[in-house]
């Protein structure tokens, strides 16, 4: 059946006003469970959500350094207008224009207000079910040899593949996507956005991490000690982490 992505971990010196940031972006809110700042629909937390990918912001001592994360969340947008509002929208809660070399393109890229890239997207009709995040965007050497990986760590299917692109999405067809894009620069840093993911119910976390190594994941020490997950990279090097059970 493979893991479920459960959240978009987001690293920040301040978690609650990234976390604010975040709940503004996608029309949710922002709990306080713990250290962290989740961010999930309105209405009460609930963990794990059996459809959403949240966002979970996660304090750290430094700031953004790398020049641009690898990996990114592309947002939804239902009309022109609704695009044009929400960039408007988000530059009043302290997102910034960037010019990542995207030229004259119809979407517009932005930064959180701790310099995380993300993209508000012109409404396109694939993405009119996902919800507020229309995509997971991870920059990748090989697009096609990683969607075989994560197709296989999760479970997903293959909607679109090409050798610069490949779109991937949860076998019930819910949820945003993950997307692969072709980057000609290899992971040289730990990135400040991951996903995590989470076994289903009775699977077993153990068994799960072994199959993802023998998929070619790696174990990944970033100091942190002694705790419940499991921080792994993928093939190319892109950093994750494997939950356990709540």
């Amino acid at each position: 059946m493979g893991l479920r992505p459960v959240h978009v971990n987001i690293k920040a010196v301040d978690a609650s006003v990234v976390g604010r940031f975040w709940a503004e972006a996608l029309g949710w809110s922002a709990y306080g469970p713990g250290v962290t700042t989740y961010v999930g629909p309105a209405g009460g937390l609930v963990w794990p959500d059996p459809v959403v990918v949240g966002v979970d912001v996660v304090p750290v001592p430094g700031r953004k350094t790398a020049a641009k994360n690898r990996t990114h969340l592309d947002l939804a947008t239902t009309s022109l207008a609704h695009q044009a509002e929400l960039v408007a929208r988000l530059k009043d809660h302290g997102a910034t224009p960037l010019d990542i070399g995207q030229g004259d393109v119809p979407w517009t890229v932005l930064a959180d207000p701790e310099g995380n890239e993300f993209c508000v997207l012109e409404p396109r009709e694939v993405y009119r079910d996902t919800g507020p995040i229309a995509a997971v965007v991870v920059d990748c050497l090989d697009p096609r040899a990683m969607a075989r990986f994560w197709g296989e760590a999760m479970g997903w299917v293959v909607h679109k593949a090409t050798d610069d692109l490949v779109h991937l999405r949860s076998a019930e067809g819910v949820g945003p996507y993950l997307e692969l894009f072709r980057s000609p620069h290899a992971n040289t840093a730990p990135d400040r956005v991951h996903l995590d993911l989470l076994p289903h119910p009775g699977d077993d976390k153990a068994a799960e991490v072994a199959r993802l190594k023998a998929l070619g994941a790696t174990d990944l020490d970033l100091g942190q000690g002694d705790v419940p997950w499991t921080c792994l990279t993928d093939p190319e090097g892109n950093e994750f982490c494997v939950l356990a059970l709540p």
